[in-house]
């Protein structure tokens, strides 16, 4: 499976490719990296996302999940650069519980590219990241969009 392994402002990042889409993306190194143009555009995308000239990722996505995982998924596509929504809103428009969409938040396959980190709880509270350094990058991400923390 193509991969690919760069350096970026939030440490070693590892993107996936299966036949023409990414599958994944994964915090830490791989040795011997098999690039393609595809992760390379991916790898340029994200290059702008942590420069802020970048807001939205146009790039094929084939996150593997469950059915609920990826109604959410695409759920956390649409929640604009810079901005939040809480684990109840996104429950609600899903017709589920907050605690449901907190584990599909979890099981988010392709971090940052899927915005996940765009959620919080309903108090404002950073909860749930499960990439990087956790918490501390949900914060990092967020301000690097421009968003205010409480």
């Amino acid at each position: 499976m193509p991969h690919l392994t760069y350096q970026s402002q939030a440490g070693a990042l590892t993107l996936f490719e299966d036949d023409g889409a990414l599958v994944a993306f994964d915090w830490g190194e791989v040795p011997e990296s098999q690039s393609s143009a595809l992760l390379e555009e991916a790898h340029r995308q994200l290059d702008a996302y942590f420069n802020g000239t970048l807001q939205q990722f146009d790039l094929p996505l084939r996150p593997q999940g469950t059915a609920f995982q990826k109604r959410l998924w695409t759920l956390l596509q649409q929640i604009p650069y810079g901005t939040i929504q809480t684990y109840g809103d996104l429950a609600k428009a899903l017709g589920s519980a907050a605690r449901a969409v907190g584990g599909a938040c979890g099981k988010n396959p392709l971090p940052i590219i899927i915005p996940c980190h765009r959620v919080i709880s309903a108090t404002g509270k950073l909860t749930g990241y499960t990439g990087g350094d956790g918490i501390d990058t949900k914060r990092a991400l967020l301000r690097l969009e421009g968003y205010r923390l409480k």
